[in-house]
């Protein structure tokens, strides 16, 4: 006949196993929900034009994710046709990019923050899930522009002496420096980075991201490289910025404006540019340089393309944000769409 005494002592015994079984589970469970999954292969984060504009907008599998002009920065998103509008989150974000499961952007900071209050929200560069939940810091360096390639973050960020530029994978791991000078990520395809130089020569190089050695593809003097198909768009920087491309197969250079410009962005195959001078204008134009129209006289910036409309804001006007159908010669502002968006 078993004692009460044993009983007592086998009480606390199996207590202890079940907290640790337990324990051990949640353990388990963390270790798999913190972790971040692979992207596909081919996985570039957004577009060379987007991203040389500030990144404000990104389109990925059907939805596009939008720094809210009329909502102080904050990350939203909406389908490519401008309908199921959501509030993501309160930062303040640009440079977005989409991969896999995640977003990637830098943070400004909070909506609302002025003055003292951006010392309570730090700038970073997140993770989150493709919700807004789930945010990550990866970084507190000031990003001036990250690209994702696959797996790998690849990051410009602005020194206290000298920019830097490195690389790390996306759950933080195996940070890597690559240069103690301005290499602009912006520009990836199939695997390497096309950027131009900033030190001797305005080159064009290309750096291979499976073994991080770049070479001279050409010696142009050109900026904002962007690469669609078989060309390089680029400002001309030589010939008072004018906006050239540039035949990788033919070796070939083709003037497709005069126009002195401020900044451009090429896709769908329509380029958008914004022309300096006395009559300044937003122009768009086929990638060949053919069919140019004004879309609106005035000075606009932060030129970013998805695969319906063409988003820019007026100089100087962070709560302005225009957009216009790709193709047509008008723009609207873009609050009447969000105009649309049941209170909540």
């Amino acid at each position: 006949m078993r004692k009460l005494s044993d009983s007592r002592q086998l009480g606390p015994i199996l207590t202890a196993v079940t907290i640790i079984m337990i324990l051990t589970l949640l353990l388990v469970l963390s270790a798999f929900s913190d972790r971040v999954t692979s992207n596909p292969p081919g996985t570039v984060g957004n577009t060379a034009g987007n991203l040389n504009n500030g990144g404000y907008f990104c389109e990925d599998g059907g939805t596009v994710y939008f720094s809210n002009a009329y909502d102080e920065g904050t990350l939203y998103s909406m389908d490519v046709d401008e309908k199921n509008f959501k509030k993501l989150g309160t930062a303040k974000v640009c440079n977005i990019l989409a991969g896999g499961d995640y977003l990637y952007y830098f943070q400004l900071g909070v909506s609302g923050d002025a003055g003292l209050g951006n010392i309570r929200s730090p700038r970073s560069f997140n993770r989150c899930k493709r919700n807004g939940k789930n945010v990550t810091a990866l970084t507190r360096d000031t990003i001036v522009t990250g690209q994702l390639v696959d797996d790998t973050l690849y990051l410009l960020a602005a020194g206290d002496k000298q920019p830097f530029f490195y690389k790390m994978k996306t759950d933080k791991s195996d940070r890597v420096d690559l240069a103690d000078y301005t290499v602009n990520p912006a520009c990836a395809v199939n695997g390497t980075i096309y950027y131009n130089g900033t030190g001797n020569d305005h080159y064009l190089y290309a750096l291979d991201t499976t073994t991080d050695v770049s070479r001279e593809v050409w010696a142009g003097n050109l900026w904002y490289p962007a690469l669609e198909g078989d060309h390089i768009y680029y400002l001309d920087v030589e010939n008072n910025y004018r906006l050239c491309r540039y035949s990788l197969s033919q070796q070939v250079i083709e003037v497709l404006t005069h126009d002195r410009v401020d900044c451009f962005n090429v896709g769908s195959g329509f380029i958008y540019y914004q022309k300096n001078g006395t009559s300044p204008q937003l122009i768009c134009m086929r990638t060949d340089g053919t069919d140019a129209r004004a879309v609106a006289d005035g000075n606009y910036t932060d030129i970013c393309l998805t695969s319906r409309y063409v988003y820019f804001r007026e100089f100087g006007k962070e709560d302005t944000l225009y957009h216009s159908p790709l193709g047509a010669g008008y723009a609207e502002p873009f609050l009447k769409a969000l105009e649309a968006v049941p209170a909540k």
